[in-house]
């Protein structure tokens, strides 16, 4: 309990604010290298997630290189692309944000072509019936139906970036770590305790927008929980469900 109260001391105390480590400035520098990382993550997996949800190519390898790079350890990782890199300042950043890019990549994927796949046969084929080209069922009835998961995606790749961000001050490249590592050889723990109370909060707000943001992603007529089921209660929407159904047994 003691910690926990010279940790809120340590928060709270106004040299927090100011100095050669800041609070403010950390957390800029935190989230910098989470913004910059998700989003490099997200154009290259989400394109890639929606071709393979799409055509159903390449799912296997997907799948495969989702799990194995899950399980590639995240200082190991920093570490061999810091020393294949360099150790210049612009060096390490770069090698930084390149391992967070391979650790976000594989949650952004999963739900990327996941999104995709949750979509019904039989709307794509509704879809096909009334003339749409496979460029307009993408976006206009797969995309928008999958776009729960994919933000789900996202939220899992932000917090893993949040969390493994953590070791960019190992490198020497600042963020909300910097405490834990400076007060580690101290035996500083109210700082080290008061940092990953900041890094756990940053991590719960995130996840509580991004939650938010996917509850309002959810197109009507789509339930919360189940991508696939949706409505035709309209005379149109069950004549061309049936004309597509009819389509298929002939």
């Amino acid at each position: 309990m003691n910690f926990l109260i010279e940790a809120f001391q340590w928060l709270f105390s106004p040299e927090r604010l100011v100095g050669s480590n800041p609070i403010p400035l950390r957390l800029e520098e935190h989230l910098f290298y989470t913004f910059i990382s998700v989003v490099i993550a997200a154009l290259i997996a989400v394109p890639l997630g929606f071709f393979i949800g799409h055509t159903g190519k390449g799912r296997d390898f997907a799948v495969g290189l989702s799990g194995a790079a899950r399980a590639l350890p995240s200082f190991g990782l920093i570490l061999f692309l810091v020393l294949l890199i360099g150790v210049a300042q612009v060096q390490l950043q770069i090698a930084a944000i390149t391992a967070f890019v391979l650790l976000a990549i594989p949650s952004i994927l999963a739900g990327a072509y996941a999104g995709i796949e949750a979509v019904d046969r039989r709307v794509i084929d509704a879809a096909r019936s009334v003339g749409m080209t496979e460029w307009q069922i993408l976006w206009k009835v797969e995309v928008p139906i999958g776009l729960p998961l994919l933000i789900g995606g996202l939220r899992a790749a932000t917090l893993q970036v949040v969390a493994t961000a953590t070791l960019a001050a190992y490198v020497g490249l600042g963020g909300l770590g910097i405490y834990i590592f400076r007060g580690l050889p101290l035996q500083r723990y109210d700082e080290m305790l008061g940092s990953a109370l900041l890094i756990a909060a940053l991590a719960l707000t995130l996840d509580a927008i991004f939650a938010l943001i996917q509850q309002f992603a959810i197109p009507r007529g789509v339930s919360a929980g189940r991508a696939k089921d949706v409505r035709t209660s309209s005379p149109r929407r069950r004549a061309v469900a049936a004309k597509a159904a009819q389509e298929r047994r002939g």
